[in-house]
């Protein structure tokens, strides 16, 4: 799609110049019968020439290039009403790139939120410049000692924020698998986790924004990034997010498990359960180890599945360890639900990058 729009644009100014070529006498242009003055050509001129501003800079992927495009239609308009029986058909042009450009101000709009948000809490970060030691790690459970060292975090910073980009598929019961590429920042010391997701569902854009924050959480879905088809943020959506941030701590960024907040209950040589409070919600886990020191899943009894409207055991058994800026992290991940008829599989995440202690927004 990206490339048929960017083709209209170029093509669409390029017809411009043929009413600039009419005003000026350049040839026989015998597609606009009707005169066409000087100063009206030098405004199809200017026509053309924003939209091939304007696909620049959607070419370069600016924002700006739905105000030019927009600016550009407005241009155009006015002077196919001008020569309306040789032009008409430019308004269908003018119509398509205006939904576009109308539709892309929309998902920016959408997509600033997250980028608000994410500022915000970066601006309030303290950057810790410490070392995690052993004498960090001396107090977990032995399994959990051995996967912090596996994975690497010893003699690395301190970890206070990450940001982690990923692709995947998901469904519900009720849907069919969809791909998604989502980004996020996930902040450690003033526990906040912000997911901006985009996917295609049906061959329609979806966005999604999923905001967890102090004691309050919220999930926006929309439609072609301006219908919302799905807005929570109850209580019980607070708690399911504080069991996703204790997911993404265990996963993404192990350093952090040496947070005083976590609470380590009853272990083994390949288990340890784990507890997270914030805000007075409590939530636990049991982390899974295998021999050579990987986690390898983790089970809790505490996520609330929204679509099902009650606490389904959650899992997210991962595979793939490879090296992520020098941490042994997994590369691979499943969503899954243990309903009382079996288990479902609602997700599948592929992780491309993740950064640490990220000081500015990433674009």
């Amino acid at each position: 799609m990206r490339i048929v729009l960017f083709l209209l644009l170029v093509c669409h100014a390029l017809i411009h110049l043929l009413g600039t070529a009419k005003a000026f006498g350049w040839g026989n242009i015998s597609q606009l019968t009707q005169p066409i003055s000087q100063p009206q050509g030098f405004f199809w001129t200017f026509a053309a020439a924003l939209f091939l501003v304007s696909a620049a800079l959607f070419f370069l992927r600016k924002e700006s290039w739905a105000l030019v495009a927009i600016a550009a239609v407005l241009v155009s308009q006015t002077v196919i009403m001008l020569v309306w029986k040789d032009a008409w058909f430019g308004t269908i042009a003018n119509a398509l790139i205006l939904i576009a450009a109308v539709l892309s101000l929309f998902a920016s709009n959408f997509e600033h939120n997250y980028r608000h948000d994410v500022r915000d809490l970066l601006q309030a970060t303290n950057f810790r410049t410490d070392t995690l030691t052993e004498a960090h790690i001396a107090h977990l459970p032995p399994p959990v000692q051995q996967y912090l060292r596996y994975v690497g975090v010893v003699g690395r910073p301190v970890v206070v924020n990450f940001r982690a980009q990923m692709r995947g598929r998901m469904r519900s019961r009720e849907t069919d698998w969809f791909s998604f590429r989502a980004q996020q920042y996930s902040f450690i010391d003033s526990p906040a986790r912000y997911f901006f997701m985009k996917a295609k569902i049906s061959g329609l854009p979806i966005t999604g924004y999923h905001k967890y924050e102090g004691i309050s959480a919220s999930m926006v879905i929309r439609l072609l990034s301006a219908i919302t088809v799905q807005h929570t943020d109850s209580p019980e959506l607070f708690k399911a997010e504080t069991v996703t941030f204790l997911n993404d701590l265990c996963l993404f960024a192990p350093a952090g498990l040496i947070d005083s907040r976590l609470e380590w209950g009853a272990w083994d040589n390949h288990s340890a359960t784990v507890s997270l409070r914030n805000g007075g919600t409590n939530v636990s886990a049991t982390l899974h180890f295998n021999g050579a020191g990987e986690l390898e899943n983790f089970v809790s009894d505490d996520r609330y599945d929204v679509s099902e409207n009650k606490t389904v055991r959650f899992s997210t058994p991962v595979s793939g360890y490879r090296d992520f800026n020098g941490y042994r992290l997994p590369s691979f991940g499943e969503a899954i639900w243990h309903y009382a008829e079996g288990a479902f599989t609602y997700g599948e995440f592929h992780i491309q990058k993740i950064s640490y202690n990220v000081p500015k927004l990433i674009n």
